[in-house]
């Protein structure tokens, strides 16, 4: 058994918020740059803005976006940790709290009908997933809206197979346009139920961008979604070229003899999360 304060899971949330909202990954820029050597005109200087934005956020310690995006957090608890002080909850929201104030991030939280900002950028979205061993890890994932508010989820028929699967991910990039900042990542959720779905995409965004699923069907998905939507033309901000979208990554889950859910969530080029393990 290992004793952990909550003050440890609050300052490592703040520590990981900070870097995460001023901070592209290496697999992000990487991408980044591969996808400018192919594109020409308004598409290469998009991707040209993109990355000098990077380099100067990084530089100046500011935000890599103005929207600094609600609060993920996903933290794999071992269930030989004993937790003490702070519920574990008000930790995680102390953390969010102090980081978004000290790096004068963007509070960005309200309530869904008054529209009442709650001034501090809590509560934190916050899941727990109890794991084997002594460790804490924290994943932090600030997610901006302009992309999520373009993800979507199918309930699909399990008739529709796996080209349905492909048709869904492809047509939610279509309809989004250019309004998650193209090129984008689609963090895809396959099987599972309607909630579980959902949260399996996003858990997708944190994987490198360069990495493919083990399973050779669910990366043929991947590679064949891919292609299918940088064929769309939409291309960096919209501008048009061969760049719509830098990975599409795929999570599956055992689901229901009558189902197929599918969700796509949405994240711009700006794939910003932060992980530490206490």
């Amino acid at each position: 058994m290992r004793i952990l304060d909550t003050k440890a899971i609050a300052d490592c949330v703040c520590r990981l918020a900070r870097r995460a909202c001023t901070h592209l990954g290496e697999d992000c820029l990487s991408s980044l740059s591969r996808a400018r050597e192919e594109e020409a005109g308004p598409a290469k200087f998009a991707l040209d803005t993109l990355l000098e934005n990077a380099q100067t956020a990084e530089r100046e310690g500011m935000p890599v976006c103005q929207d600094t995006g609600m609060a993920v957090v996903l933290l794999e608890l071992g269930q030989e940790v004993f937790l003490e002080g702070a519920p574990l909850r008000e930790a995680v929201d102390e953390g969010v709290r102090r980081a978004y104030r000290e790096g004068l991030f963007r509070k960005s939280i309200c309530d869904p009908l008054t529209r009442v900002n709650t001034g501090d950028n809590t509560p934190a979205h916050l899941h727990v997933e109890l794991k084997e061993g002594d460790k804490v890890k924290i994943t932090f994932l600030p997610k901006g809206f302009g992309s999520e508010n373009m993800s979507a989820l199918k309930m699909l028929t399990p008739a529709e197979g796996t080209e349905g699967v492909i048709n869904s991910i492809v047509e939610a990039v279509r309809k989004a346009g250019s309004r998650p900042c193209p090129p984008v990542i689609a963090g895809v959720g396959i099987g599972g139920s309607f909630d579980s779905c959902a949260l399996l995409a996003k858990k997708a965004l944190l994987r490198p961008l360069n990495s493919h699923h083990p399973r050779a069907d669910v990366r043929a998905i991947e590679e064949e979604a891919l292609r299918r939507i940088n064929a769309l033309g939409i291309g960096p901000q919209g501008f048009g070229g061969k760049t719509t979208a830098l990975a599409v990554l795929c999570e599956v889950a055992p689901t229901h003899i009558a189902g197929l859910p599918v969700a796509v969530n949405m994240q711009c080029h700006c794939a910003r999360r932060e992980q530490e393990v206490l």
